[in-house]
């Protein structure tokens, strides 16, 4: 990369020399003036007033106007000796957080390279101590004709330097904010972060510049001969009336962009079963598994009834058994009971005819 400056880093009493490299590019596509008749080029030429005549650039220089119109010349070499320290170093004059500085005085970024073997060494020690700090370096510095205020921070394995606005050239948000006294919810607070959380975070890399690459599409296609491209149709809009309404819409087309409503919408579906299933199975499953069901239900009660018949029958055998054994006991007495009346009537019979003979 081309240098655009070349001086030192004053880092107290260690001097560092250096190369100012642009650490920027513009990729934005610029046009030409041209006379919209036959598309020449329209060119401003440089004439000098007392010569009446056209120069090059070579023959311009820079001068100042005083208020009463004098032109005092001032050349490049008069910039480079100005009477400050700063006219060719990059002065570090503080070390402070990062957060210590305001955005809004950030300017344009360059790279430090370091200037030969020599500077390694020192270079080398100023990243590590910015490192190992956790802070950055105030530095003032001249360039392009008048004396700047820069940041120095650590990229990679590179000194880096953001040219920052003066203080006092950045302007207070004054008249910026409404006038008029606004109540903020809790709800729509609360609807706000959902959103924040739902687009989450973006890796800058993916990002890209849309304008320029349709503009080259319409470059190309002129270029072709052909008719350029027509713009899309644009999102019917409308007065937003309710915000809660606007955030919760936000939301929605959010998670749809990132695929979450279907998913959630799905297990919602799931919670909301009677009988909480691992997953959706097939109908053919859930059939064979009801089918399973209920054939251990009839099974069950199959082995019931048939123990219950068992039971039954068994009580019925032991009153059938207990009332034979009953029957068989009443029938043995009776015959008994004959036998013995049998007996005595024969001992009456023989005793009564001896009582005769006598």
């Amino acid at each position: 990369m081309r240098s655009i400056w070349n001086g030192a880093i004053s880092f107290g009493l260690v001097s560092i020399p250096i190369k100012l490299v642009n650490a920027t590019e513009s990729h934005s596509i610029s046009f030409r003036q041209v006379h919209s008749e036959d598309n020449g080029r329209i060119r401003y030429r440089k004439f000098c007033e007392l010569e009446d005549r056209e120069v090059t650039q070579s023959e311009i220089g820079k001068g100042y106007e005083d208020a009463d119109g004098t032109i005092i010349p001032v050349t490049d070499d008069d910039l480079s000796h100005l009477p400050i320290p700063t006219a060719r170093t990059i002065e570090i004059v503080a070390f402070v957080p990062a957060d210590r500085i305001d955005p809004l005085q950030m300017d344009a970024a360059y790279y430090l390279a370091a200037s030969g073997a020599p500077a390694a060494k020192p270079y080398t020690l100023l990243r590590e101590a910015l490192k190992r700090s956790h802070k950055v370096a105030i530095a003032k510095y001249a360039l392009r004709g008048r004396e700047r205020l820069g940041m120095l921070r650590v990229v990679g394995d590179a000194i880096a330097m953001h040219g920052l606005l003066w203080p006092d050239e950045v302007r207070a948000p004054e008249g910026v904010a409404p006038d008029v006294d606004v109540t903020v919810r809790d709800k729509e607070l609360d609807l706000a972060d959902a959103l924040m959380d739902t687009l989450g975070e973006v890796d800058l890399e993916d990002l890209h510049d849309e304008y320029r690459a349709a503009l080259e599409e319409v470059i190309a296609a002129k270029a072709a001969g052909e008719a350029p491209p027509e713009a899309p149709e644009p999102a019917k809009g409308g007065k937003v009336l309710d915000l809660m309404a606007a955030l919760e819409k936000s939301v929605r087309a959010a998670k749809e962009s990132r695929g979450e409503e279907a998913r959630s919408e799905e297990a919602r579906s799931e919670a909301a079963e009677v009988t909480p299933m691992p997953s959706k199975r097939p109908r053919a499953a859930a059939k064979k598994t009801a089918t399973k069901g209920t054939t251990a239900k009839k099974s069950t009660a199959a082995k019931k009834s048939t123990a219950a018949k068992t039971s039954a029958g068994k009580t019925s055998a032991g009153k059938a058994a207990a009332g034979k054994a009953a029957a068989e006991k009443s029938t043995a007495g009776k015959s008994t009971a004959k036998k013995a009346a049998a007996k005595k009537s024969t001992v009456k019979k023989t005793v009564s005819p001896r009582k005769r003979s006598a």
